[in-house]
């Protein structure tokens, strides 16, 4: 196959290739032969010239073999395009562009999709005759010219949209303006395929929104509008997903026309086509959309009763998509499968959260138990929407209707009348505890339903939930797996209501139940049961907390139970179950009764599990719960769960220096760790624990620290450039050593801080935010422990500071909270360094310190200020307003000895301040201000 100087496959060649790609698309072929046979023609450099030619010419070859000729091509252009020469990329480009043109759609298709990828790699620039191509075709009245260049220019809007809103050599206008009209004259072509590409190649650009597509809005909208009544589903369905991003990237584009938006999106919702029901009920459900949506009328001076008015309408078609279609998925599992193995693709990808000291880190929860985005679950969310924007008022328009679509209301006795929405909304609770069999989908979406407006509407229910609770619980044992999940989902909505009236019999006694059903359902036979039963009862743990502990027992029976029985999916949720109630209860876990049901299962299963084996993820983090949880109780497990932690992180830091080529590394890899992949979770999940021990035994894990590799090991962790998560663990476990055993650190603590210091580069803060604030905080538990050791990095420290103290309206609330804290502590022990440079970053200081919750970390802080003060009063004069706001935000100071120290700052400044200067100080401070500072006697 040698290069001729105008190119011309040799027969043989083409033979060979043409029946190699044959028997690769025959179902019973041998793939690792084929594969090895096509590594063995991939050697010759005129290759993809064969793959092209074949596409582009074969016509005596089937559609199949071309095409998979044309996918082979696609593939290898990818990665060898840059070193053909470049007589060979002109071939293939030459012969693609005909094949816009080809009477096969499957040619014309597959030349766009390698035209695409050619673009992504190279550009248009050094293309000009595929820019002639596409605008040539587009002009032709043929229709396979028309559809091929249509279907290509789709597939760069999409793959690369940016380089047709670029500047190219040799034209005078970006692509995109050349293109962008007649992207709109194909809206009315009669061809539904030319209507359906022309537009999605507009929508690609409405997030870059590009000047010509500005310019071009009223004419874009005019086009979506005729388009909304397409006779084609797939047009309608862009139509919807066009309004979805002009209302999330600029809602006034919408402004003009909501009315008209709201109405056909109610039409569209009732499609017949449920992939576009779908989109349009997205429309609802964004999270963006709806304080953009009440944002445009806000602008645009519109009252709300121009959304409201719809709701009657809205409401209805929610409620009705909200019932389980005959062919959705999840009617499948309804059977008794508890003791079905779980598939790996049964098993949800899980990602561990890495440990964070500090206030925002909180995880966004999912507690829908609906885990594929469908209808069903779309009306769902939009239903939870509506209801939190418009609150009670969503009653009285929601029960009328439900009750048309459910009839059977029950009626409560006239001498008692409640008002009318919530007469209607219980007689609609009644009809649930109906048991006919042909209502269940019904009765299964009124109690979703119930769910979703749990938190929008919960002042309107308040009165009436005591009643809607126990309307629900006999739910939990109906005879429909479906409706036993959703009712456990539902109650756990209403968990903190559940938890609120235990201190009464009445509400005590409904807890009981409520807790009761729910762990009767964790031990349900279908596996859909018990995942929603475990997830509502860690909800309704983190509301009950203490009040769990007189039930500790026989909640510990179920769980234990359900340990036992799971298989693998929900033996996580098992897991998470166990951390929440350890978090919960704390050290009233500490029971020999409950421990001798707790760990023996716990451990057998640490046990059967290898350092390799990634399902002892979530046992690393129930552990680390546990051991916070039981403090010095947990000693008795410590030493071999410390001692795997530490083995676990050196073999996954052997495997990384293995996988990045250091060969020499196999002499200290144990025979039973050889073969380990690399995953940096198994060391980020022991990291985690090791803090959860160091957490809970305090002093007591100082033994086996000692004992151990832990130092070394954790500072490679600290300096692992390529792994942020890591870091962040890291950090965060040597902020608690320090806290309980700093001797340890003591002969590495310059590179510790040095290493920890690197982390605050300005320049890195907000990339790696979450390593920056443990960094951070470690510093400062460092500080506080090794006094004037820490001298050599605080200038260091303190530079990377003050420019955080300076944007903290741009940064994370923790990081600022963190640096304030930090440099407080550095000028507690370092003073006569810090108080030179004061007066740069006093007043920026001053205002993070005035933000923080009063504890032992704020004390530590103003006991830097203080001493700086007293080392420099001077310098904190041009900022003594804000100092004093400050001190003011102590709500108390419960260290007698701090707050006499405070008192003695503001005396002294007092004193320093005459001719009327600590008046005038004092008048430029609000009233509240000066009433807190009485106490201080000034």
């Amino acid at each position: 196959m040698a290069a001729t100087a105008s190119w011309q496959p040799q027969e043989e060649g083409f033979n060979s290739i043409c029946a190699l790609l044959q028997h690769q698309i025959s179902p019973s072929s041998d793939k690792s032969q084929i594969w090895q046979q096509l590594q063995h023609f991939s050697n010759f450099p005129d290759f993809n010239n064969y793959l092209v030619f074949i596409l582009a010419r074969a016509e005596g070859q089937s559609v199949e073999v071309r095409q998979a000729a044309g996918l082979l091509l696609k593939n290898n252009l990818r990665t060898a395009f840059g070193s053909m020469t470049s007589a060979y990329q002109l071939y293939i480009k030459s012969e693609l562009l005909p094949c816009l043109g080809a009477a096969d759609r499957h040619i014309r298709s597959t030349a766009g999709t390698i035209i695409s990828v050619l673009v992504q790699l190279a550009g248009v620039s050094g293309w000009p005759e595929l820019l002639q191509a596409l605008a040539n075709c587009l002009e032709s009245n043929d229709l396979n010219h028309m559809e091929g260049a249509m279907d290509a220019l789709s597939k760069i809007c999409e793959d690369v949209p940016q380089v047709l809103d670029s500047d190219v050599p040799g034209l005078v206008e970006r692509p995109i303006n050349l293109f962008l009209p007649k992207l709109f004259q194909f809206f009315q072509s009669p061809h539904a395929s030319l209507r359906k590409l022309s537009l999605s190649s507009v929508n690609q650009y409405i997030m870059l929104m590009p000047a010509a597509l500005f310019a071009s809005m009223d004419q874009y909208l005019q086009g979506l509008f005729v388009l909304a009544h397409d006779s084609a589903a797939e047009v309608r369905k862009l139509v919807c997903a066009a309004f979805v991003q002009l209302i999330e990237v600029n809602p006034s584009f919408l402004e003009p026309h909501l009315r008209n938006v709201i109405e056909y999106m109610l039409q569209v919702n009732k499609d017949s086509d449920d992939e576009v029901a779908l989109e349009a009920c997205e429309f609802w459900m964004y999270d963006h959309f709806i304080f953009r949506f009440m944002s445009a009328y806000c602008d645009a001076q519109l009252p709300l009763e121009n959304l409201r008015e719809f709701l009657p309408r809205l409401i209805p078609i929610l409620l009705s998509n909200m019932a389980y279609a005959d062919d959705d998925e999840s009617l499948a599992e309804t059977e008794d499968d508890e003791s079905l193995p779980d598939r790996d693709q049964d098993l949800k990808p899980r990602f561990h959260s890495s440990r964070f000291h500090g206030s925002d880190n909180a995880d966004d929860d999912d507690d829908d138990i609906v885990n594929v985005w469908n209808l069903r679950k779309c009306s769902a969310a939009g239903l939870d929407v509506l209801s939190n924007v418009f609150g009670d008022e969503i009653l009285p328009t929601m029960m009328p209707i439900v009750q048309r679509y459910h009839p059977g209301f029950f009626s409560l006795p006239d001498s008692h009348p409640p008002p009318p929405t919530v007469h209607l909304f219980l007689g609609q609770v009644a009809k649930l505890s109906t048991t006919d069999d042909g209502t269940w989908k019904e009765r299964e979406a009124a109690v979703l339903a119930l769910g979703a407006v749990a938190e929008g509407c919960i002042n309107g229910l308040y009165p009436h939930l005591s009643e809607i609770v126990a309307f629900i619980i006999p739910l939990l044992d109906d005879k429909f797996p479906l409706i036993k999940s959703i009712s456990c989902w539902t109650l756990s909505r209403f968990s903190r209501f559940i938890v609120q009236g235990i201190d009464n019999q009445k509400g005590s006694e409904q807890f009981d139940k409520v807790l009761m059903g729910l762990l009767r359902r964790i031990l349900d036979t279908n596996k859909r049961v018990q995942e929603a039963a475990c997830s509502a009862f860690a909800t309704l743990e983190e509301e009950a907390a203490e009040e769990l502990a007189p039930r500790l027992e026989v909640i510990l029976q179920h769980l234990m139970c359900a340990f036992g029985k799971y298989q693998r999916r929900n033996l996580r949720i098992v897991y998470d179950a166990i951390a929440t109630l350890a978090d919960a209860v704390g050290e009233r876990l500490n029971q020999p009764t409950y421990l001798e049901i707790l760990m023996p299962p716990l451990i057998a299963k640490w046990q059967q599990l290898s350092n390799s084996d990634k399902d002892i993820f979530p046992l690393l983090e129930c552990f680390t719960s546990i051991a916070q949880a039981l403090g010095a109780g947990f000693s008795q497990f410590a030493e071999p769960v410390f001692q795997r932690c530490i083995n676990i992180i050196q073999t996954q830091q052997l495997a990384k220096r293995f996988a990045e080529g250091h060969i020499e590394i196999l002499r200290y890899i144990d025979p039973a760790s050889a073969g380990v992949q690399y995953d940096k979770e198994f060391i980020v999940c022991s990291l985690d624990l090791l803090s959860g021990l160091a957490e809970g035994l305090g002093s007591g894990i100082e033994s086996l620290v000692a004992q151990s590799s832990l130092r070394d090991l954790l500072l490679q962790c600290c300096m692992d450039d390529d792994a942020p998560d890591v870091r962040q663990s890291a950090f965060a476990l040597l902020g608690d050593l320090a806290r309980v055993c700093p001797v340890h650190l003591r002969p590495r603590l310059s590179d510790f801080l040095n290493v920890a210091a690197k982390q605050l580069n300005t320049s890195k803060v907000k990339e790696t935010v979450s390593v920056a604030n443990n960094a951070c905080w470690a510093i400062g538990e460092l500080a506080v422990k090794v006094r004037q050791e820490v001298s050599p990095i605080v200038l260091t420290v303190i530079s990377c500071l003050v420019p955080i103290l300076q944007h903290a309206e741009e940064l994370n609330k923790s990081l600022v909270e963190n640096s304030s804290i930090t440099l407080g502590r550095l000028a507690w022990v370092s003073p006569e360094i810090v108080s030179v440079h004061m007066e740069h970053f006093m007043q920026s200081w001053c205002t993070a310190l005035s933000m923080i919750r009063d504890d032992i970390e704020k004390e530590d802080a103003f006991r830097g200020l203080c001493a700086m003060v007293r080392a420099n009063p001077s310098g904190a004069l041009s900022s003594l307003v804000y100092m004093c706001k400050a001190i003011a935000s102590w709500h108390e100071i419960r260290s007698e000895e701090l707050h006499n120290e405070v008192c003695q700052v503001l005396h002294g400044y007092k004193q320093m301040l005459r001719n009327g200067a600590w008046e005038q100080c004092m008048s430029a401070l609000e009233p509240p201000v000066k009433d807190k500072l009485s106490k201080y006697q000034v």
